[in-house]
């Protein structure tokens, strides 16, 4: 059981989570992020994983306690000062896996066989005049995938079915049957196609620069569901626009929801609005599972998917 007026919900849930959420209980909404909080004894907040939390927000309710997102990342939030004030953190992974996953292979699928291409091509009726340019298969390829963790894992489970080679990288190796790099400047090396599914943290930023689109080289492509801040974009831009690699198919950006325009100008990407977690069926199980760390909470349970700073 969740207090009443004990919850402030911080910027805007698309109407189905609202809807999920407010069947449950009510929350104080408070949709400007950069607007003072109202008057309250508040001890958590509820927000979404694309929403910034401001410390400046958090200091002024010093009665805080929680902050549960909605989400599976959780880079939006001042982490430094909630360790700093013994102020837990709750997210909501596993519930989106299922999602991100379908939505990272069917956008490999559609960048190596140029699927968004091949529509217009039939409905300009240039199919009428040439056939369509080849394009390159998955099977026999050798797949990297930057981030083993939960959505990782998940990846490389539906990938096997389509005959590649599996190979990963991460700061310590798996108990899973792939090869394991420590770099992944090796792992580029080695690969065709290059996942990422790492979080973004210090350790992740810019993690894919250079010489990362170097090592992959020229016929290989790489796919981001992760964080746009794991991507150095001056970077990967260049080496899109010279052809130092085949193309990238990209979920995520470093300015949402105005990624740079030159990504506009270039025919070997498929891009995409961050919609790796964009499901009904997703989006109503990651609000259940952040209310549900909040009544985990308030009846002193154990939370059932703390961030561990």
């Amino acid at each position: 059981m969740i207090p009443v007026n004990s919850v402030l919900q911080v910027g805007h849930f698309p109407e189905i989570m609202q809807a999920e959420i407010d069947r449950r209980f009510t929350p104080i909404r408070h949709p400007d992020i950069n607007a003072a909080p109202p008057a309250g004894n508040f001890e958590a907040i509820l927000i979404r994983s694309n929403t910034k939390l401001p410390e400046a927000l958090v200091k002024q309710i010093p009665s805080i306690r929680l902050v549960s997102t909605c989400g599976v990342g959780y880079d939006n939030l001042p982490l430094g000062y909630l360790q700093a004030q013994g102020i837990k953190a709750t997210n909501t992974p596993g519930v989106l896996n299922d999602a991100v996953c379908e939505l990272a292979i069917g956008m490999m699928l559609s960048l190596i066989r140029r699927l968004p291409e091949s529509q217009e091509y039939v409905k300009s009726n240039a199919w009428a005049k040439a056939p369509f340019r080849l394009t390159t298969t998955l099977a026999g390829k050798r797949v990297g995938i930057a981030g083993m963790g939960r959505i990782g894992q998940d990846l490389a489970k539906r990938l096997e079915p389509f005959k590649v080679e599996i190979a990963y990288s991460g700061p310590n190796p798996k108990q899973v049957p792939y090869t394991y790099f420590k770099e992944i400047t090796d792992l580029a090396r080695a690969c065709d196609v290059l996942f990422l599914a790492c979080p973004a943290t210090p350790d992740t930023d810019n993690l894919v620069d250079t010489a990362v689109l170097e090592a992959l080289g020229p016929s290989s492509y790489l796919i981001n569901i992760a964080r746009g801040s794991v991507v150095n974009e001056a970077a990967l831009l260049y080496a899109l626009q010279h052809k130092q690699i085949a193309g990238a198919a990209l979920d995520v950006f470093n300015n949402e929801p105005c990624p740079n325009p030159a990504f506009l100008d270039l025919d070997n990407v498929l891009l995409t609005p961050h919609i790796g977690s964009a499901t009904l069926e997703t989006r109503v199980a990651m609000t259940n599972l952040a209310v549900d760390n909040l009544e985990a909470f308030f009846t002193q349970q154990p939370l059932l998917s703390e961030v561990h700073y």
